[in-house]
């Protein structure tokens, strides 16, 4: 095994003049923001509202028992390499990351299925069973989402997109890639098997997006995938969470709890540090906020202070679709069950419709089921299994009285696992508990209760987002789902690497 690099000195020792970062939120996109401010010499503060770190990627455990509340799927594991490294650590000797094969299961109404992995031959395989006369589409479709990645990935994943000119240098490149066109539209130049189309296409409703109207820049997913396969930390998601507070801690820096901001505070229109609810004042030097943008500019930053990202703004995107998310455990396991299952509803343009346009709560779903204890026995106590299910549904713009909807809602999704994937399921529940929109928008204080912040829409993309470096206030940078590049574990955490190019060194504050 190589020895760890050793750290750098700023790592280790305490410094009072160091300049002071202060940083809104431990999700995964604070926490990687802490690290890469540390290793370039900031001393850093982290504040978390909730009781735990890791924001979405927080834990719930009950009854012997432990449920991710949200991230499972690792889809970049390199990225999280490069926080260790800069720690002079290795990831693997802290948290074991677990391939997965087959990345998932699709299982349509009819009963069909279809596994993905990364194996090229494995891959045309199935589409050879499931559409034969789709594998030349098949392969051409991995060559065009290979193009993409290397451009919507590689080049731009991480590159700051401050001012209008850096939309028109990417133009031509958008142009030649479809990025004007859907996810699916793509998708359907390639494939004709409508059941093909949908395993291809649906990778947008992991970041929160619509695949009839994500930008076609997304099918650069199916590559990443390919690429570096799909993973799962061992212990569960909160075992990476509490390696990354290792690392913080480790730089002598700090992560504090139950800690809300109320307000960024500003000298001179610049951003001089935060006020919290309980009145305390900290001083810094620059602000991350990995707080939900749209909550970060209407909540913690006073009206007089914002010339973009206005209320109205603010109020007229589109904004992702919400979740209603079962977490249970049952004193038997299911062991025909993998670990990820992704169960598509009778509809998938229908139900997409009735979720994001017409917002209302319909009468079929599409499910994503996850069962880690395929992979990790202990998160659940002996012979039994641990599972969420997942249900997209409309964000708080629905006006759904969810305490009234919610356990009709349940008992419904647990009659369908019951009928298809998990028989008896009713009488083998031993623990039970539920996230609806109102939590995203209350203890998550995501704006409209949206999972995953802005619709990532091609208008709502790169230039289009909040920017990482905060275009109304100085010294206030963004971080996570709400800026660039967007949602999921690899949009947050290259929104962290972008403030290696945009946040100052540290020396330019002595």
């Amino acid at each position: 095994m190589t020895a760890p690099v050793p750290p750098p000195a700023f790592a280790t020792t305490e410094r009072a003049d160091r300049p002071h970062a202060v940083v809104i939120g431990a999700g995964f996109g604070g926490l990687s923001a802490a690290i890469r401010l540390g290793a370039r010499g900031y001393r850093v503060t982290v504040l978390e509202r909730l009781e735990m770190a890791g924001g979405r990627a927080c834990v719930f455990r009950q009854d012997g028992f432990t449920f991710d509340a949200g991230p499972t799927i690792i889809t970049a594991p390199f990225l999280f390499d490069e926080l260790w490294e800069l720690c002079g650590r290795r990831r693997a000797d802290e948290v074991e990351f677990r391939a997965m094969t087959p990345f998932y299961r699709i299982r349509f109404d009819d009963g069909s299925w279809f596994d993905c992995s990364d194996d090229p031959e494995a891959m045309r395989a199935e589409v050879r069973r499931f559409a034969p006369g789709d594998v030349e589409g098949y392969d051409a479709f991995m060559h065009r989402s290979e193009a993409v990645y290397r451009v919507g990935f590689e080049q731009l994943g991480h590159v700051p997109f401050d001012a209008p000119s850096s939309m028109v240098k990417i133009a031509p490149d958008l142009v030649r890639l479809g990025g004007y066109r859907s996810v699916y539209g793509l998708v359907s130049g390639y494939v004709r098997d409508e059941r093909l189309r949908t395993v291809l296409s649906f990778h947008p409703l992991l970041i929160g997006g619509n695949p009839f109207r994500a930008t076609a820049i997304y099918c650069l997913i199916a590559f990443l995938e390919r690429r570096f396969g799909v993973h799962f930390a061992m212990g569960g998601t909160g075992k990476l969470v509490d390696g990354l507070v290792k690392l913080i801690e480790g730089q002598n820096n700090r992560v504090r709890l139950n800690a809300p901001v109320a307000e960024i505070t500003l000298d001179q229109g610049r951003a001089s540090g935060v006020r919290l609810a309980s009145g305390e004042t900290i001083a810094a030097d620059i602000v991350v906020s990995n707080a939900d943008s749209a909550t970060t500019y209407r909540k913690l930053l006073p009206a007089s202070a914002r010339r973009r990202w206005t209320n109205r703004r603010i109020d007229k995107a589109r904004y992702s679709m919400s979740l209603f998310v079962w977490y249970f455990g049952t004193r038997r396991q299911y062991p025909d069950v993998d670990h990820h299952t992704i169960l598509m509803g009778p509809r998938y343009r229908g139900l997409l419709r009735d979720i994001f346009d017409r917002k209302v709560l319909a009468d079929d779903f599409s499910l994503y089921l996850h069962r880690p204890t395929a992979t990790d026995p202990s998160l659940a106590p002996p012979g039994s299994d641990a599972f969420y299910v997942l249900s997209p549904v409309p964000h708080m713009d629905a006006g759904l009285d969810w305490a009234a909807l919610a356990e009709p809602y349940r008992q419904r999704i647990e009659a369908y696992l019951e009928a298809t994937l998990l028989p008896g399921l009713r009488l083998e529940i031993v623990t039970s508990r539920l996230m609806t929109p109102p939590d995203f928008e209350s203890r998550l204080s995501s704006h409209k209760g949206a999972a995953f912040g802005l619709e990532p829409v091609l208008t709502q993309s790169a230039w289009f987002r909040p920017h990482n470096r905060s275009e109304e206030v100085d010294g206030l940078y963004l971080v996570g789902a709400g800026t660039h590049p967007g949602a999921g574990l690899p949009g947050v955490l290259s929104s962290a690497r972008v403030l290696d190019t945009v946040v100052p060194d540290a020396t330019t504050f002595r």
